[in-house]
Parts: structure tokens; sequence; C-alpha cells
């Protein structure tokens, strides 16, 4: 009964709907930053680098025969998906740096509002 209990005083303080909301704009994001790095980032970097498609290399294991599908080494895709990370551990830098900046000016100025030092970082 006392993981139910837990569980219970979790749900109650919000935490729930703060983590719903949290995932509900991940994929949002998420979209935001495929459509940027697949539309806008990688034509013109294929273009630069003579002309290719990132989404189309590929190294054939095994050739397609009789009916079965080839195997390939997607590594286009791969490189894709180390811009797409890239890009969001840094939109996420950003917004942390941010919120701690704010959150380092609004602690100083409350404690020279108070009359004491700033509080110790």
């Amino acid at each position: 009964m006392g993981l139910l209990k837990e569980f219970e005083e979790f749900a109650a303080k919000g935490n729930m709907i703060d983590m719903a909301v949290g995932v509900i704009i991940g994929g949002a994001f998420n979209k935001i930053v495929n459509s940027l790095v697949n539309d806008i980032i990688m034509p013109p970097l294929g273009v630069i680098l003579g002309k290719v498609n990132f989404k189309d290399l590929a190294l054939t294991l095994h050739p397609a025969m009789d009916g079965t599908p080839a195997v390939t080494l997607n590594y286009g895709m791969f490189i894709q998906n180390i811009v797409d990370f890239l890009i969001v551990a840094f939109s996420v830098f950003v917004m942390v740096k941010a919120v701690n900046t704010l959150r380092n000016r609004y602690e100083n100025q409350r404690g020279s509002a108070q009359g004491g030092p700033p509080p110790a970082s």
C-alpha cells in the first residue's frame, strides 16, 4: 500500500501534469528540429559536398537477391541523427543557461532587497 500512497502524493503535487506538458512540448520540438535538419541544414550541406543527399548514403552489405531486399548500412541517416542530436543538445543547453541566469538574478535581487549578502551559489 505504501507504493500506491506515494503515487497518489506524486500525482496530487501536479508533477504528472508538468511531465505530460513536457512530453507534449518535447514531441513538438522534435518535429521542428527534424524539419530544421532535413529541410534547411542538410540540403545546402549536401550541395556543398557535391550534390549528396545524406538520406541516400549507405553501404550495401549484401545485395538484393531473389526478392529479398538488400542489407545496407545507412550511415547517411546516422549523420542526420547526429546533427539532430547536436541541435537539441545545444537548444537545451541554451534554455538551461537562460533559466539559471534568471534564477541567479532573482536570488541576487532578493538578497539585496532584504539587506543581506546575496546567497552563495
